[in-house]
């Protein structure tokens, strides 16, 4: 098949970017979304021109590196990640539009590349669990309910990948930090830093200039993982409970 590529190439967050078009021929509908981008860039550095920088790295739907926006949709017409898009989703002849991520918590490095330390900085912030909460027990000292065991596993599955971010007009990041509060705070080991946690990532998320959430959903219909927005209810709810506690009511007669 034959594919046209309106690519966003851009040196670094600080120059201005624009579109190329590169028609691409001979493309084998087997082929991934991301080996069709190797074979693109196999052909420029033939030709002497700079390759098409963008991420990747396990190619198996598990890492979430590869975050490219397609044809206006985080991670193409399917809710799956790149590279498990194959070619033979789109037709001969189609125009194909890549962009990188967009939102200013996410800038740019270099074409498709995009910077999501802000993720890691969150996570760092409370997304785990001390070693002074207590030793680990063997695995199956713990009696925890299945629904409340698959609740957790289902956040806990969550790659990091940014599309919810991409999905959202507000570029919200509610879902992410929903899901790695919500496996935490759903099972026993969470349970005594929980207050802490919550208070210190939403905390972080506003640091980063992610957006408030839309409640347009738009977040959980482009999850590659189908991360529910569920998870941003019970965020809410402990947060509330932890601003609640950290309320102190002066006493009477204190001076306050």
């Amino acid at each position: 098949m034959k594919v046209t590529l309106k690519v966003w190439r851009q040196k670094d967050a600080k120059t201005k970017g624009a579109f190329a078009t590169y028609p691409l021929d001979h493309v084998s509908t087997d082929m991934s979304f991301l080996e069709m981008l190797d074979v693109l860039n196999s052909s420029l550095i033939q030709k002497g021109e700079d390759p098409i920088h963008f991420d990747h790295d396990c190619r198996e739907g598990i890492c979430g590196m590869c975050s490219l926006y397609i044809n206006g949709r985080p991670h193409g017409p399917l809710q799956t990640t790149v590279c498990q898009l194959h070619m033979r989703t789109f037709h001969d002849g189609e125009t194909i539009t890549i962009e990188p991520w967009r939102a200013k918590a996410f800038p740019v490095i270099k074409d498709l590349v995009v910077d999501r330390s802000a993720f890691d900085r969150i996570q760092q912030s409370g997304g785990y669990v001390s070693v002074n909460t207590g030793g680990v027990p063997d695995a199956n000292a713990i009696p925890i309910p299945k629904k409340i065991a698959d609740e957790a596993f289902d956040a806990a599955t969550c790659i990091g990948c940014g599309a919810c971010v991409a999905a959202c007009k507000n570029a919200s990041a509610m879902l992410f930090v929903s899901a790695k509060v919500s496996q935490f705070a759903l099972l026993p080991q969470g349970k005594p830093e929980r207050k802490e946690r919550v208070e210190k990532m939403v905390a972080q998320m506003d640091a980063e200039g992610f957006g408030s959430c839309t409640n347009t959903k738009a977040c959980e219909a482009e999850c590659p993982k189908g991360i529910s927005v569920t998870n941003i209810a019970r965020m809410n709810r402990e947060y509330f409970a932890a601003s609640l506690s950290s309320y102190e009511v002066p006493l009477k007669g204190s001076g306050d």
